[in-house]
Parts: C-alpha cells; structure tokens; sequence
C-alpha cells in the first residue's frame, strides 16, 4: 500500500471565526494508494471552500482525477476521468474555547469529525465520493464488441472466427433471421 497524502486542514483559526467565515483553498494532491480497488491515474486537483457554520465546517468543492478502470464488455483498463463534488459538513470532537470533548451525535459520521488538534481530514470523505463518482458500468467506448463467449477473444483487437451455438430452442427462429 502507498503512503496517501492526506488533505488535513487546521481549521482552529476558521472555529473561531464568526458563522459565515470562510477560507478557500486549491488541491493538487497525490492519492494514489486512496483505495485498494482505485488505480489512479492524475493528481487530485480542484478548488474546495470551507465555510464556518454553527455547528462546525461546510466542506464545499469539484476536484477532478484520472483512474484506471476496467471495461464491462472487454475486460481492458482504460482511463476514466472522475469528477468529485463534495458537500460535507464536519463536526469537532473538542470545543475550541474549552477544550471539553464534543460528543458525537447519532447521524455523525466518523469520517466527518474534525479531532483534537482541530485538524479537518478530507481523505476518507474524497475516498468515499470518488467511489460514487466512477460509473457502473465502465465502456472503454461506446461501441466495445467484448469478448467471445466461446474462446474469449477480445473482438476489439481481432476476429476470432467462432460461432456461438444456439442452445435454447425458443430463440431458434430469431437465429434464422440472423
């Protein structure tokens, strides 16, 4: 596994700012290594805002990358670019002024708690949305012939000259018209 450059921001200044602040940064992180199933291409990059609320930090932002992904027809990897737009808001575990613990409420993810040092870690959130970013099923291009279903040729590259047999009787008369 690769070391993940984490995208952590103190934000101990932003909490104790009037609601309404906010502070806007520019990404342009390596995260290679984010997920076991993601093979990333490009650099994380784009443009997020971080905005005071009453009851914490608004994450707000589009970043884009580049992954590798494999074709649902032929198997190939191709490069897919992914689009990440984030809206998260994040809790403190500590209050800012007293240092007392902040206990979580019960629809809070743990993902979305800023610690004790007040350090804000968008990592497992930008994991968790460039997960739901990727598509369902990935075309290395619209008309992908696949793969023989008798040899398993990829019919992209070269013909393989099998003819698939017709095992259901019901469909014979729709092979005659082929």
């Amino acid at each position: 596994m690769f070391d993940v450059v984490t995208m952590r921001f103190n934000v101990a200044q932003l909490l104790r700012s009037p609601v309404g602040s906010e502070r806007r940064y520019e990404l342009a992180d390596d995260i290679t290594g984010i997920d076991d199933s993601i093979t990333v291409l490009g650099p994380l990059t784009g443009k997020i805002r971080l905005l005071r609320t009453s009851d914490g930090i608004l994450v707000t932002g589009r970043l884009h990358t580049v992954v590798s992904i494999p074709c649902r027809r032929c198997l190939e990897a191709f490069a897919q670019a992914a689009e990440v737009s984030l809206e998260e808001q994040f809790c403190p575990s500590i209050d800012i002024y007293t240092g007392v613990g902040i206990p979580p409420e019960d629809t809070e993810e743990a993902a979305n708690r800023i610690d004790g040092h007040h350090l804000l870690d968008l990592t497992e959130v930008v994991r968790q949305n460039l997960l739901l970013a990727l598509p369902m099923s990935p075309l290395c291009k619209p008309d992908c012939l696949g793969l023989c279903p008798v040899c398993g040729a990829n019919l992209n590259i070269e013909s393989c000259g099998c003819h698939p047999e017709m095992s259901d009787p019901r469909l014979e008369s729709l092979h005659q018209l082929l």
